[in-house]
C-alpha cells in the first residue's frame, strides 16, 4: 500500500490503434486545431464509452473517424500508456492491426490530416505525451 494521496483526476480510458500497412508504415492522424492538444499527431482511436469494451470502442471510432472497418480478430493487443495530464489520467491500450477494409475518409471534427510514416519517422512528429511513450515500442517491433 502506498502513502500517496489518491489522485483527484478522473480516469479517462481511450483505445488506440497502430494501423500498419504492408510496407510497415504506421497511420497517424493530426488532431483538429480547435481541440485540446490540437495540431499534434496521434494514433487513431477514441474514448471508451460506459459498458463498452476497448476493442468495441476502437472498431467504432475507426469507422466514425476514418470510415475504415476493422474486425475484432484483427486487433492485436500490443502495449499501453498511462499518463497524468493536468485534468485527467489517461489509460490507453494500443492495438496493432494489419487488416482492415474501406477507403479512408477523414471526419474533419476528429482529424484534420492523416499520413503513413515509418516507425522511426514517428519521432519526427509532435505527439501527445501518452502517444510518445508507445513510439519506442513500435520501433522495436519493426526492428524485430
Amino acid at each position: 500500500m502506498s502513502d500517496a494521496p489518491p489522485s483527484s483526476r478522473r480516469l479517462l480510458l481511450v483505445a488506440a490503434a497502430a494501423l500498419i500497412d504492408s510496407s510497415g508504415r504506421v497511420l497517424i492522424t493530426q488532431r483538429p486545431q480547435h481541440k485540446q492538444l490540437g495540431g499534434l499527431w496521434e494514433f487513431p482511436g477514441g474514448k471508451v464509452e460506459p459498458g463498452e469494451a476497448p476493442e468495441q470502442a476502437l472498431i467504432r471510432e475507426l469507422k466514425e473517424e476514418l470510415d475504415l472497418t476493422v474486425e475484432h480478430d484483427a486487433l492485436d493487443p500490443f502495449a499501453f500508456a498511462s499518463h497524468a495530464y493536468p485534468d485527467f489520467h489517461l489509460l490507453m491500450p494500443l492495438y496493432v492491426a494489419t487488416r482492415w477494409s474501406g477507403e479512408m475518409k477523414l471526419e474533419p471534427n476528429s482529424a484534420q490530416a492523416a499520413k503513413w510514416v515509418t516507425p522511426a519517422a514517428l519521432r519526427d512528429h509532435e505527439m501527445p505525451p501518452a502517444d510518445v511513450v508507445l513510439v519506442d515500442r513500435l520501433i522495436e517491433r519493426s526492428a524485430a
